[in-house]
């Protein structure tokens, strides 16, 4: 995937792993399949993005946060989820 304009994933990955840590209740429920959660957090990393940037995102910079975020969910659902 092309990474529009500036944003790489050295600008996301602090903004999103912050994002995952303070709504862990939220990371729970999109774990869980729960409705509502996936909209919630990926609302709320457009938003952190867009703040920690000082501007607004381009459509192809807000689906790059979309995409990164749900690899992020993954892994953290991975962790969680391996034996052991």
């Amino acid at each position: 995937m092309n990474k529009p304009n500036n944003l790489e994933y050295e600008k996301l990955d602090p903004v999103l792993g912050q994002l995952v840590r303070e709504h862990q209740d939220k990371v729970v429920s999109w774990i869980k399949g729960e409705p509502g959660a996936w909209g919630h957090l990926a609302g709320q990393g457009v938003t952190a993005v867009r703040r920690h940037l000082g501007r607004s995102l381009t459509d192809p910079e807000r689906r790059l946060v979309w995409h990164r975020l749900w690899w992020f969910l993954e892994q953290v659902k991975a962790q969680l989820l391996e034996p052991g």
